[in-house]
């Protein structure tokens, strides 16, 4: 178990709530030193605002400066149809159902937004 490593599943459709919390939170984790690594799981609604949404996008390369790593479900992405745009953004498409599953089994630093 990583103890040092924040986990943030970020699932909401919400330009306020996903700049405000989740990438906000996961910025200033890594610039103050809350936390030694914060990884952000984007699901669902979320992968759709990242890929259109200029200041959701401004706002996930800040973080990504900052030393937040970003990663997204490659089914919903497909569906989205947002594979490319996400990619282009630095974001990692890939299979995250098993990877979850292990995080919450493994009791791991997880909250989601």
């Amino acid at each position: 178990m990583d103890e040092q490593h924040l986990y943030i599943l970020w699932m909401t459709a919400d330009a306020d709530t996903a700049v405000g919390m989740a990438v906000t939170y996961a910025k200033k984790s890594m610039a103050r030193g809350w936390w030694e690594r914060v990884t952000v799981i984007l699901w669902g609604a979320s992968e759709r605002l990242a890929a259109e949404n200029a200041e959701v996008q401004n706002a996930v390369k800040e973080a990504m400066d900052a030393g937040v790593r970003f990663t997204a479900c490659v089914a919903y992405a497909r569906d989205l149809g947002v594979v490319e745009q996400l990619e282009a953004l630095g974001i990692e498409v890939a299979q995250q159902g098993e990877a979850l599953t292990a995080l919450i089994q493994n009791k791991q630093n997880l909250i989601t937004v």
